[in-house]
């Protein structure tokens, strides 16, 4: 006898029954086939279609309480939705089931083909999805060969390593190495040239005559060094430097170029205009052992008197211009811009960072000596 099986059904009528006595599950098919018989005449003969495959399997779970009984109904078909209907129709007459009465209601008729439109759906998604991830993209993958050709054009200029545009532009970005260098052409800067480590040789001055020059220094104490060097030859005019701790070859595209955009002109102070006064700066160390264990700053004016106290972690309050400006604390660079911005001559503090320093305010500590930056 040939069966539809569910999964191969169009439709799923789904009914319940209630019975008013005891029932078994082929006191209820035996009703469904006996009662239905030549109700729609041959065509629709549920024995028949079962036969023919074009019914499945009949499906029926029982329950009991007390003296009565309920059942749920289950009928796949592969008729069309009208003879679907017109079979799920004639359950509804069917008024005994064994030796009690019954009722029978259909519920609904499932379309099983919404379930499976809705899985392929989901599982072409999914393939699509996969597809796509495998598929290299084309933006992607033109900017690889972009960086990759960059990287090739490193060349030589005047015993450098430099980039394809150093030797025409009228502009020229020094770095510390050929990271440095790499990092920069990836990104579309090619007029940069590699000075080869953390002392500048002295055929720079050559390379650089009659052009425009921005340092690009790493953001250690190697980058000061160099920047101080550079500094004393005169033969850089702007700088730029990466973010403290971190190495001009670490730098993102978007980074490299806001770094360049943002450049500061180099503030150069001459010898002769340097005055040390030692009779001052020991003044200033004595006041500052006072301060010892207070975490606190103190603004002094040009007499070293005390113009305004504050906690050291609050140095950006003060607003009024002072002389002077001690700190229970480490000078570093957020400290030297607020002592730039109050036009102070000193600050001092327990020590210093290794990016404290500054061309405009001369730096005293605790341990050592004024440094003039």
């Amino acid at each position: 006898m040939g069966k539809v099986a569910q999964k191969s059904a169009k439709y799923v009528i789904d009914a319940e029954l209630d019975a008013s006595g005891i029932v078994e599950k082929p006191d209820v098919v035996g009703a469904i086939f006996g009662q239905t018989e030549g109700l729609l005449g041959d065509e629709l003969d549920l024995r028949e279609l079962q036969e023919c495959g074009r019914i499945g399997r009949i499906q029926v779970d029982v329950s009991r309480e007390g003296g009565s009984s309920s059942a749920t109904i289950r009928i796949p078909s592969s008729l069309d939705s009208t003879d679907t209907a017109l079979i799920a129709a004639s359950l509804e007459t069917i008024e005994r089931v064994g030796p009690t009465n019954a009722d029978i209601k259909v519920g609904e008729i499932r379309d099983e083909r919404v379930s499976k439109r809705d899985y392929i759906k989901k599982r072409a998604k999914q393939l699509l999805e996969d597809l796509n991830s495998q598929s290299p993209d084309h933006g992607k993958i033109n900017e690889e060969v972009k960086k990759e050709v960059r990287t090739t054009e490193i060349t030589e200029y005047e015993g450098f390593e430099a980039g394809p545009g150093a030797e025409l532009s009228e502009e020229i970005v020094l770095v510390e190495g050929r990271a440095d260098l790499l990092n920069l052409l990836r990104h579309g800067v090619k007029n940069a040239v590699a000075i080869g480590g953390t002392s500048v040789p002295d055929k720079l001055s050559e390379l650089v005559d009659d052009r425009e020059v921005t340092a690009f220094l790493d953001g250690d104490r190697g980058g000061d060094l160099i920047l101080e060097e550079l500094k004393e030859d005169g033969l850089v005019y702007h700088i730029a430097r990466a973010p403290e701790n971190k190495e001009v070859e670490e730098l993102g595209k978007e980074e490299v170029h806001s770094r360049l955009r943002d450049r500061e002109p180099v503030k150069f102070v001459e010898a002769e205009e340097v005055e040390r006064d030692d009779e001052k700066i020991t003044a200033l160390q004595e006041k500052l052992e006072e301060l010892v264990g207070t975490r606190a700053a103190h603004a002094l004016d040009s007499e070293l008197e005390i113009v305004s106290k504050i906690p050291a972690g609050k140095l950006h309050e003060l607003e009024k211009n002072c002389h002077a400006i001690l700190i229970d604390g480490e000078i570093d660079r957020d400290k030297i811009d607020r002592a730039e911005k109050l036009d102070a001559d000193y600050i001092a503090g327990m020590e210093k960072s290794d990016m404290a320093t500054s061309s405009e305010v001369e730096l005293i500590t605790r341990s050592e000596m004024a440094e003039v930056n």
